[in-house]
């Protein structure tokens, strides 16, 4: 068998060579964006990627229909997961550029496929649907699909190269007030305003905003408000979004939303249906071991980090790879798509996320990827510090 330098000089050839193919469905995904849970285009794109290269393929995967799923290797050893996105956002497409998530993914796993037997270990690349809302991840999770994964691994784009992503735990909201419609002019004491109802509850909202810890973060938007001016609003309706630094944060923070969304009720007679989401997206626990891995790996290839300790405290996101990492040791690492000054959901990246500079990304992000991957595979210590961390930090939760 082959040493791991040597295997990793092989993917960074393979890439090269099949770079014109995964190009080519970045592209295609970028020109073709889909939301969340309805990416049949992209996810048949990738699925032909992966069978016009011999690799097994269970479409609709782990129950949702636009996921997929590829195993290889060797039965009995260590397994690797590759996760690949391709959802996009409402508006503005690919502006978060998860068509370079879904390339580098798949450029990866063809790259580590072709390595045949020699290949270390196991592999499954796991074609993750909404992750901008409905925890795809998470769903998949649910009905197994990181059975028998020892680590997880995917890349994000950025404007800079950064070893992980600062992510907080993120919940949804949706609420929805119902009053009662009158003429607004001649019988207004007849209705019940849901949009005032509405409005309290935002108003609230942003007076609890002064309140929480830098940590947290509520966001939301008014989704319908009425019909007409002069017709009391029987109905209205917003999507909100909570976020705190874990699960337990998040569960407090939570409670005092509903107390907000009380008070709207409470000052108009509205009555208040709130849904909250059927998945909370956890905060991102990073396995160092495997992070510092693929920064060392990325910069053999003449990519630059960024320290992440250098980073605004106020400066997170969230995603669902939180919840992976919470399941099995995992990564989230970001790599350069854009110029730093062009920030992720901007009509702006989303140009940068179909560009040359996108495109590198999606190479250099495969080749490090793939890189990774062979070294968990081939260091037995690696897995036992990945191993390690990961319960370390299981247990301080």
């Amino acid at each position: 068998m082959n040493d791991a330098a040597t295997l990793k000089k092989k993917v960074i050839a393979t890439v090269d060579e099949i770079a014109g193919t995964l190009l080519d469905v970045s592209h295609f995904i970028h020109a073709n964006p889909e939301l969340a849970f309805k990416e049949k285009i992209a996810a048949a794109r990738l699925g032909e990627a992966l069978t016009g290269a011999g690799l097994p393929l269970e479409r609709g995967a782990y129950g949702l229909e636009t996921a997929f799923a590829a195993d290889f290797g060797r039965e009995g050893t260590p397994c690797v997961a590759l996760l690949a996105e391709y959802d996009a956002l409402p508006g503005i497409g690919h502006a978060c550029g998860h068509n370079l998530i879904a390339a580098s993914s798949l450029g990866a796993a063809l790259a580590l496929h072709r390595l045949g037997p020699d290949l270390p270990g196991r592999v499954r690349l796991l074609g993750t649907p909404a992750e901008e809302g409905g925890g795809g991840k998470e769903l998949m999770a649910r009905k197994g699909a990181l059975e028998g994964v020892d680590a997880a691994m995917m890349i994000h784009p950025a404007g800079v190269n950064l070893a992980t992503m600062p992510c907080i735990a993120v919940a949804d909201a949706s609420v929805a007030y119902r009053g009662r419609s009158a003429h607004a002019s001649a019988q207004p004491h007849d209705g019940v305003n849901a949009l005032d109802a509405l409005v309290i509850a935002y108003q609230a909202i942003a007076a609890l905003r002064q309140h929480i810890r830098h940590t947290e973060r509520i966001h939301g938007i008014v989704t319908f408000g009425g019909d007409a001016p002069n017709v009391v609003p029987e109905r209205a309706s917003g999507r909100f979004l909570v976020r705190a630094a874990d699960q337990k944060s998040l569960d407090d923070l939570k409670a005092r939303v509903e107390g907000c969304f009380a008070a709207g009720s409470a000052a108009t007679g509205a009555t208040a249906e709130v849904e909250w989401g059927s998945v909370d997206y956890l905060d991102l626990k990073t396995s160092w071991p495997l992070a510092n891995a693929f920064q060392a790996n990325a910069e053999s290839l003449g990519r630059r980090f960024f320290p992440v300790e250098r980073l605004p405290l106020t400066m997170a996101g969230s995603t669902d790879m939180g919840n992976v990492s919470h399941r099995v040791p995992s990564i989230h690492p970001m790599i350069s798509s854009a110029p730093a000054h062009v920030t992720i959901h901007n009509a702006e990246f989303a140009k940068y996320a179909g560009s040359e500079m996108g495109d590198q990304a999606v190479l250099d992000g495969a080749k490090a990827l793939a890189m990774t991957a062979i070294d968990f595979l081939c260091d037995a210590e690696l897995r036992a510090q990945t191993r390690a961390q990961f319960e370390a930090a299981l247990a301080a939760r």
